[in-house]
């Protein structure tokens, strides 16, 4: 290396380096949600994902025949819920060889390039995006790349796409028996496994994906992947993992927020205290930029199916953290059924229908994504407001918090304990008439105005 070279490429690095230690000096004492480095994503999401919410799609466990024509019948009703998003779990045919179950994981891919026949055909998913695009929703499929089935297209014709072990042997991953690993050293592997994502943009027309265990997978393939199929179309990329930012800078919108679902789920079983929150903001804030989406969610198929139902593990707290779930920097899940209050763990390797016969959450979850979409205070990303801490006290069960944006203002508290609660807002900016969201009553906020809130409740205060 040249020593010219080599001395300004030193001298760049000291200042860096200079100038990080001096904000963090600057930064000691500061409020401890505050971010001390400000962390960059080269990520350029979709406009239309800025105020979007997301549900999941269970084809198979969505209505009696689990077909994609079946369940295009819901969309008016999801498009008047406010649903933006919908995200299909698996679509592609299931691998017969070392099947679990006698329908199998939707994971263990037989044909990345064709659908189920057990959902339809291809005109049939076509038809499905196309009417849900012309409800104002978008569609991402749930992608693989990690394995496929024993049996998939790729084995026979390219085995040295495989992981294999001294022996020879393919290899499966953790106690997933029904799928094998991939080989990521395979130059070939890696373009077939791109253009086969390619594959559903041209064809179907879809919008996006959101890929399985995202961290098995090398960042540079995710990078790009990503650079290709931006070539197509803006899409949406949300990744099945929480600790790696590395593949939030170039490949990723949005990845999971499994640390906060089991605070919920402690919290809300009285194992732990709620003041724990506001350290995952702390970590959250230490790890992602604001410009990070983060996907919130009381439940979703893995958590249903393994771990019980989002009323199983939450009890009376559900629409409390579903509350919170909407209100906090981020994007809100919804598992399809949930508004229909399912209260069964459904069957992960075979048929298990939801029950439709009611729907006691619909307006619930209706009120919130109109709440979403219209206050621009809760849009995702740099487009939202920061979340800013109103407890006097981080040692109370009411979290409370305040978020601004333009002129959208809101303000949110919850009661995370099973005791009711009287809370002050003392803060000098929430002053001047609000109005409650729920129930369209107007309230003067002022310094000696005290909110009694019952155990497992929330208010939410807004202003335009």
């Amino acid at each position: 290396m040249n020593i010219k070279k080599f001395s300004i490429v030193s001298l760049v690095f000291i200042a860096i380096f200079l100038m990080a230690v001096t904000i963090n000096a600057q930064t000691k004492g500061e409020n401890k949600m505050s971010v001390k480095l400000p962390v960059i994503t080269q990520v350029k999401h979709p406009e239309w994902s800025y105020r979007a919410n997301i549900y999941e799609v269970n084809i198979r466990q969505y209505t009696a025949v689990g077909t994609f024509k079946a369940f295009q019948k819901h969309l008016p009703r999801l498009e008047k819920m406010g649903v933006k998003i919908l995200w299909l779990m698996p679509i592609y045919p299931i691998g017969k060889k070392n099947r679990k179950g006698k329908l199998g994981s939707y994971y263990s891919v037989q044909n990345y390039e064709a659908v189920n026949p057990n959902f339809g055909t291809m005109d049939d998913l076509i038809s499905l995006v196309k009417d849900a695009h012309k409800r104002g929703m978008k569609v991402i499929l749930d992608w693989v790349a990690n394995h496929t089935s024993w049996d998939n297209v790729w084995v026979n014709e390219h085995p040295d796409w495989y992981v294999h072990n001294k022996k020879g042997d393919f290899v499966s991953p953790f106690d997933w028996t029904d799928v094998i690993q991939l080989n990521y050293k395979n130059k070939n592997m890696r373009k077939a496994m791109t253009n086969a994502m390619e594959f559903w943009i041209k064809k179907a027309d879809i919008d996006g994906y959101r890929c399985d265990v995202a961290g098995m997978v090398p960042v540079d393939f995710w990078n790009h992947t990503r650079k290709e199929l931006e070539k197509l179309k803006p899409v949406f990329m949300l990744a099945e993992d929480e600790d790696n930012f590395a593949l939030m800078q170039k490949a990723f919108d949005m990845n999971y927020t499994w640390k906060m679902l089991h605070l919920m789920n402690d919290i809300a079983q009285g194992k732990k205290p709620a003041t724990d929150i506001w350290n995952y903001f702390k970590w959250e804030d230490a790890t992602f930029g604001p410009n990070v989406f983060r996907m919130y969610f009381t439940s979703n198929h893995d958590e249903n199916s393994w771990n019980g139902t989002a009323f199983q593990r939450l009890g009376k707290a559900f629409k409390a953290f579903t509350i919170y779930d909407y209100t906090v920097p981020g994007m809100p899940l919804i598992y399809g059924g949930e508004e229909a209050g399912n209260n069964k763990r459904l069957r992960f390797f075979d048929k298990d229908t939801i029950i439709w016969t009611k729907l006691p959450y619909e307006s619930f979850y209706t009120k919130l994504n109109d709440l979403k979409y219209k206050n621009h205070a809760l849009w995702n990303g740099l487009e939202g407001g920061k979340l800013m801490p109103l407890s006097k006290n981080q040692d109370t069960p009411v979290i409370a918090f305040y978020r601004k944006k333009d002129h959208d203002k809101i303000v949110v508290l919850i009661n995370f304990s099973n005791k009711s609660q009287s809370f002050k807002l003392e803060n000098v900016e929430i002053q001047g008439t609000f109005k409650n969201y729920f129930s369209g009553e107007k309230i003067n906020i002022d310094p000696s105005i005290t909110f009694n809130i019952k155990p497992w409740d929330y208010i939410i205060l807004e202003k335009h």
